[in-house]
C-alpha cells in the first residue's frame, strides 16, 4: 500500500491526492482490479459533477481498474448538515427555495448527465455505480446508477431514506433492484443504511451478488464493521465509497449545523474494500479525497463459500422464506380502453 500523500485542504483539486490498495492489474478472467473513489462534488453545481466522474473514472481505469465506485449523492450532492428551514409542522420560504435548488440539480434518467457518464464507460470499456440523486417529476430519489461497456445500465433507487432525508427524497419500490453480470462476476449496490436491512441483503445474495457495491455517507467507525460483516454474511467482495467533504465545497450562503469554518469536515470518508472473508484489502481511507484500488482474486469466492452460503447450502428454507415484491408502485395505472360493442 502507498503512503498517501498529506491533504492539500483545496475542496476544487482536480485530481485526489491519495491513493492506497494493492497495486492495479488487467483482468484476467480470475483476476478483477476493482477501485473505490473517495471524493465529493460541488453542491448545486451538477456539471462539475459530471465532469469530476469523467476524470476520476480515467484515472481509476489509467490504474487498471475495471469497475469503479462513486460515494452516495455524488450527482446532485449530499446536503450533509443543511436543514433544509424544517421544523416539526413548519417550513419556511427559504427551506422552499433551497430545495428547489437541490431539486433542480438532481439528474433525469435518462437524461444528459447520465449520457455523458455513459459515454465515458463506453470508451473506457469499464463498469461503474455512481451515487446519484435522480428527479422524477417533483419527486427526487437517492440512486445507483449502473454503466458498463454498453452505457447506462439501470438503477437502483434507495428504498428507505433515513431520517431527515424523508423530507427530501421519496422511496424506491422493489422493482429496481438489479443485479448485473459483467462477465468476471455479479454486480450489486446497497446505499448508505439500506446496508442495516437484512431482508434486503437476503434478496441481493439470492441474486448471487458477487461485487456488493456501498456508495454511503456514513463515516462512522463503526460503519467498518458493517462492511466486513457484509462481506462475511454474503461472501461477496465488498466495495464502500464513502465522500470528504469540507465545508467550503458548500456556497458561502449556505451553513451547515456542524460549523462555518472552511475547513470543518462535513463527511469524513471512510471508503474501504474487503475480501470475502472478512480482510480489508484497502483501505480505511481518512483525511482527504483519493481512490482505493484492489486486484481480486474471483477465485476467492468459490472458497469463501465452501462452507458458507446465506441463501444455498446454509439456509433453511423449509423454516424460514423470503417473499420479494418486485412490481412498481404507480399511483396511477392507465387501462387500455375497452373494445367497442360490434
Amino acid at each position: 500500500m502507498t503512503s498517501p500523500d498529506a491533504p492539500s485542504g483545496s475542496p476544487t483539486r482536480t485530481a485526489p491526492r491519495h491513493t492506497a490498495g494493492h497495486p492495479a492489474s488487467p483482468p484476467t478472467g480470475t483476476t478483477m482490479t476493482v477501485a473505490v473513489v473517495q471524493a465529493a462534488a460541488p453542491l448545486f453545481d451538477t456539471a462539475t459533477g459530471v465532469a469530476r466522474v469523467e476524470e476520476l473514472t480515467r484515472e481509476a481505469v489509467e490504474r487498471g481498474a475495471r469497475l469503479v465506485v462513486f460515494p452516495e449523492a455524488f450527482l446532485g450532492g449530499y446536503p450533509k448538515g443543511i436543514d433544509f428551514g424544517v421544523t416539526v409542522g413548519s417550513r419556511t420560504p427559504a427551506g422552499r427555495e433551497l430545495f428547489r435548488r437541490y431539486h433542480a440539480s438532481a439528474v433525469e434518467v435518462p437524461g444528459p448527465e447520465v449520457e455523458a457518464v455513459a459515454a465515458v464507460t463506453r470508451e473506457l470499456g469499464c463498469h461503474s455505480v455512481v451515487g446519484a440523486i435522480e428527479r422524477q417529476g417533483a419527486t427526487l430519489y437517492c440512486v445507483a446508477l449502473y454503466f458498463g461497456p454498453q452505457g447506462y445500465l439501470g438503477l437502483h433507487r434507495k428504498l428507505m431514506p433515513t431520517a431527515a432525508e424523508r423530507y427530501l427524497w421519496g422511496q424506491g419500490d422493489g422493482s429496481t433492484l438489479p443485479v448485473f453480470d459483467t462477465g468476471s462476476a455479479r454486480l450489486g449496490a446497497a446505499i448508505c443504511w439500506e446496508n442495516y436491512m437484512p431482508l434486503f441483503r437476503t434478496a441481493m445474495y439470492a441474486k448471487g451478488v458477487d461485487l456488493w457495491c456501498a456508495p454511503t455517507v456514513d463515516d462512522r467507525d463503526g460503519w467498518q464493521a458493517t462492511m466486513r460483516h457484509i462481506a462475511l454474511e454474503g461472501r461477496c467482495f465488498v466495495l464502500s465509497a464513502c465522500p470528504h467533504l469540507r465545508r467550503d465545497a458548500l456556497p458561502p450562503e449556505v451553513v451547515p449545523v456542524q460549523g462555518d469554518a472552511p475547513d470543518t469536515v462535513l463527511i469524513g470518508g471512510g471508503s474501504v474494500i474487503v475480501s470475502p472473508l472478512g480482510e480489508v484489502l484497502a483501505g480505511p481511507l481518512r483525511d482527504g479525497e483519493g481512490i482505493l484500488t484492489a486486484t481480486l482474486d474471483l477465485d476467492e469466492l468459490a472458497r469463501s463459500r465452501f462452507d458458507f452460503d446465506p441463501t444455498g447450502h446454509y439456509s433453511r428454507p423449509d423454516v424460514f422464506t423470503l417473499q420479494v415484491d418486485e412490481s412498481a408502485r404507480r399511483t396511477v395505472r392507465t387501462a387500455p380502453p375497452e373494445p367497442s360493442p360490434g
